[in-house]
């Protein structure tokens, strides 16, 4: 695009008509091609003038001159901001590679001047891929000099480029134009941390933007993962009817931590705008200090009762509604709440549904304490290579269970 702004368009007849100063998208036509280029005219002073030239109504000249067809009425530049400028719009914008999982910057338009059918447009000028390298920036850089200088000087660098289809741009400022939707089932497919790193990549507007864009259950996941101090910058941004729907996709543990983190106030209006359920299971870790085994477990787990089958607790498995992925054994209890086994989910799978509970084989029972500190339940995962442990009350009643990512999202925060 850099070599194209401040190219000469000449009239059929002969002569200069102007010369390029803008390329204009209409994303809801096709936001894949420029609908028409923005050209200034050759008069000079007060008499210069920008027109709006679309560019079906270009062709290729002598020596490959861009021409404006025979019989051509250009019309000024309309005056209403229904286009997407490239220069304007998008040069220097932070989008987002959801291939890459990355946020760059855009430095260059790299477009393609096609030649259509002998019965349609004589040319149509597609965008190809953005460019968020050096050779992008040099292009900027040599705006001006002529084109075969500046693509002599900018091939003996690198390109670092990006497909069209697969950018991402953030709307942060709708007067800015950049219209072009995030496309939500690219950043659901996302790894969680992946998003956060994003989030955390993006300047706060650019941050917020994405960050409100997201339904409430990817918002939770990447919620989970990003540092302390970008969650509270989002959620500053927020209100309490929003955090609160984004809480109840949560781990209750982690929401609760979240909570720990605000004002009495403000952890109480987001509370109160919490389903009864959820409160109460947040409200209740919220008690306890986050350095114990009580502050890093979740309620968030799947407990049977002793008589139970194998079929009873895959059933149960299908209906659990929290992070089906995060669920690594299952936690068979007496009547009264006492843990009598640890059962690895794996290994029921191996059982014929039919088959009690009790009567599967399972290894030592570990478990600790509601006030068991941070350290000592990283050396029971450590020391028993655990991926789940049971936290007991002063009663031996299970109250919840810590997983093996609460204990390394613990260790990192000591770091």
């Amino acid at each position: 695009m850099a070599t194209l702004l401040g190219a000469t368009i000449f009239r059929a007849e002969g002569g200069e008509f102007g010369r390029v100063r803008e390329f204009a998208v209409a994303p809801l036509v096709d936001a894949s091609k420029v609908e028409g280029l923005v050209v200034q005219s050759a008069a000079a002073g007060r008499q210069a003038r920008k027109s709006f030239v679309p560019v079906t109504a270009l062709h290729r000249g002598v020596e490959g001159r861009l021409e404006l067809a025979a019989g051509t009425r250009v019309e000024l530049m309309p005056k209403h901001d229904d286009f997407l400028m490239l220069e304007r719009d998008l040069l220097d914008q932070q989008i987002i590679d959801v291939h890459g999982h990355k946020v760059v910057r855009v430095n260059d338009v790299d477009l393609v001047w096609e030649t259509g059918a002998a019965d349609g447009p004589a040319l149509t000028l597609r965008i190809a891929e953005v460019e968020v390298g050096t050779r992008g920036a040099l292009r900027r850089l040599l705006k001006g000099l002529p084109v075969r200088v500046v693509d002599r000087v900018a091939c003996r660098v690198r390109a670092t480029v990006i497909p069209w289809d697969f950018v991402d741009l953030i709307d942060r400022d709708p007067s800015r134009r950049v219209r072009l939707e995030i496309e939500q089932d690219k950043l659901a497919q996302m790894h969680p941390s992946d998003l956060a790193d994003i989030l955390e990549d993006l300047a706060p507007a650019e941050r917020e933007a994405l960050f409100s864009s997201l339904d409430e259950e990817v918002a939770a996941e990447a919620l989970e993962e990003v540092e302390p101090k970008t969650k509270k910058t989002l959620l500053e941004s927020m209100n309490s009817e929003q955090i609160a729907g984004i809480l109840e996709e949560m781990d209750p543990g982690a929401a609760a931590d979240l909570l720990a983190e605000l004002s009495d106030e403000r952890s109480e209006a987001i509370l109160e705008e919490m389903g009864e359920e959820e409160r109460q299971e947040v409200e209740e870790l919220l008690d306890y200090a986050p350095d114990s085994a009580a502050g890093l477990m979740t309620t968030d787990y799947v407990a049977v009762g002793d008589g139970a089958t194998v079929g009873d607790a895959m059933r149960l498995l299908k209906e659990f509604e929290g992070d089906l992925e995060s669920l690594t054994e299952v936690f068979l209890v007496t009547g009264e709440g006492h843990l009598e086994a640890v059962i690895p989910v794996t290994r029921l799978a191996l059982e014929d549904w039919g088959r009690p509970l009790k009567e599967v084989e399972v290894g030592h029972l570990v478990s600790a304490g509601l006030n068991a500190n941070g350290k000592k339940v990283a050396e029971l995962f450590d020391k028993y290579n655990l991926r789940s442990l049971a936290v007991l009350d002063e009663h031996g009643q299970l109250a919840g269970v810590i997983r093996a990512e609460h204990v390394i999202a613990w260790l990192r925060a000591k770091l």
